[in-house]
């Protein structure tokens, strides 16, 4: 008997706003997600699509204007203090860039340390000795606990990211492209330790990137984000092999081949992406969309269920599946 999944995160309805000089900046506009225990869910999109700002979301930097963020059962903008900090420690963040994220005044120990002693986790040299753990989870190891950010490279300093991230012992830890900053040659050392650190800690990832080869190699699920909407979530199989948003099926295509023999069809979207600030009525989509109906520039279509665990945000969809019912009957 399969067992039921758990979730651990729940998104219903969550819009992000800002205000910018021309209007209202819909960052996050109206996100349904559900993120389960020991998984790694996907969030693509082109810069600009919200992802990164759904992951401060996430992480309670931004404030939603609407919706909730349930974590294990709870709105996490209903705790209480003691709930806030616990809520800090349960749900990490690996940042983009390394050397910003990180103090340059203060050496490793502290850096990794600091997160374990506001929450009074260790002290003395237990503190010491699992700071020392952690390096050498990541691939560091004591010879670096007494050197500052700037001595180390790109992939080490990522590594020390990592480090913090699990210090405090997190749930969910957000991955917001933490391999885009580095040379091609170390991302995949990073990434399998990423992987790794997952199956051993039993850890929950929400993982944030544009590249979805990245993607494809590291997550369960995936989300396809487009101008602050899910417009197409799956398994990962379901995604790659049988895509049915028609932007999701634009982005697949751009992804390089290895073998430079075997040639891909690319769909070249018209116009730019438009400007979330003043985003089209409708499906947000239609304007680049080479099937828009009237409809779409009128309406927001449903999600709809094109096969289990396979959901679309697309009037295409919604008239194919209706099309199937019919012949069904």
């Amino acid at each position: 008997m399969e067992k039921t999944k758990e979730p651990i995160l729940e998104l219903k309805n969550v819009k992000t706003t800002f205000k910018v000089p021309k209007g209202i900046l819909k960052a996050v506009n109206g996100v349904d997600l559900t993120i389960y225990k020991g998984e790694t869910v996907g969030l693509v999109g082109e810069s600009g699509c919200g992802k990164s700002t759904l992951g401060k979301t996430i992480m309670r930097l931004y404030r939603p204007d609407e919706g909730q963020v349930m974590f294990e059962g709870q709105d996490i903008w209903r705790y209480n203090k003691k709930e806030k900090k616990e809520y800090t420690k349960n749900v990490q963040m690996i940042f983009q860039d390394p050397y910003a994220c990180l103090d340059p005044l203060s050496v490793v120990s502290d850096i990794v340390a600091e997160g374990m002693r506001i929450h009074k986790m260790y002290k003395g040299q237990e503190l010491e000795d699992r700071v020392l753990e952690l390096l050498k989870m990541v691939g560091l190891n004591k010879d670096h606990a007494n050197r500052f950010p700037h001595e180390f490279s790109g992939g080490q300093r990522q590594r020390l990211g990592i480090a913090r991230a699990l210090a405090v012992n997190p749930k969910l830890i957000i991955c917001d492209e933490p391999v885009s900053a580095l040379d091609v040659s170390i991302r995949a050392q990073v990434l399998n330790l990423i992987k790794e650190l997952k199956d051993k800690l039993n850890l929950t990832y929400i993982f944030i990137s544009h590249d979805l080869s990245v993607v494809h190699h590291i997550c369960d699920r995936v989300a396809v984000m487009y101008l602050g909407r899910v417009v197409e979530i799956a398994d990962k199989k379901q995604i790659y092999e049988n895509p049915v948003h028609p932007y999701t099926k634009a982005l697949l295509s751009a992804i390089p081949m290895p073998d430079p023999e075997v040639k891909r069809e690319r769909i070249i979207l018209q116009g730019d992406v438009p400007n979330p600030a003043d985003p089209p009525s409708g499906c947000h989509f239609h304007k680049r969309c080479p099937y828009a109906k009237k409809e779409c520039s009128e309406t927001v279509p449903p999600f709809v269920t094109v096969e289990p665990g396979h959901q679309v945000l697309c009037w295409l969809a919604e008239e194919q599946q209706s099309e199937t019912k019919h012949e069904e009957k």
